[in-house]
């Protein structure tokens, strides 16, 4: 499938549903930038608007890191749409992000 082919999809089945994300970082280091940087790229490209962002700094709000049991950082939750899922790392890898937030392509039969 062609890499429009797979926006265009994801996009559609993004539409209507409101997604709720927070993203723990550690402070401004290489790694947590470049999560905040592909999070946002792949958001704006395939959510269109329809979501909700929230960047906590595990240096300046430790015990919201506590609650949420944060163990590694940047952190990504995805608390809505059900169900609440959980991603680590510099956000990179853009299909397994995808994945994560439920924008799987459909498979053409």
């Amino acid at each position: 499938m062609k890499s429009g082919a797979v926006k265009k999809t994801a996009r559609r089945r993004s539409a209507g549903r409101r997604y709720i994300l927070r993203l723990y970082v550690t402070g401004t280091t290489s790694r947590s930038v470049r999560a905040l940087e592909n999070l946002r790229r792949i958001c704006d490209e395939h959510l269109a608007g329809n979501y909700q962002l929230e960047i906590v700094d595990i240096y300046r709000n430790l015990a919201l890191a506590r609650d949420d049991q944060i163990i590694a950082a940047p952190t990504l939750i995805k608390r809505l749409p059900a169900p609440l899922r959980r991603l680590i790392g510099d956000m990179s890898n853009e299909q397994k992000v995808l994945m994560g937030l439920d924008l799987r392509p459909r498979r053409r039969s």
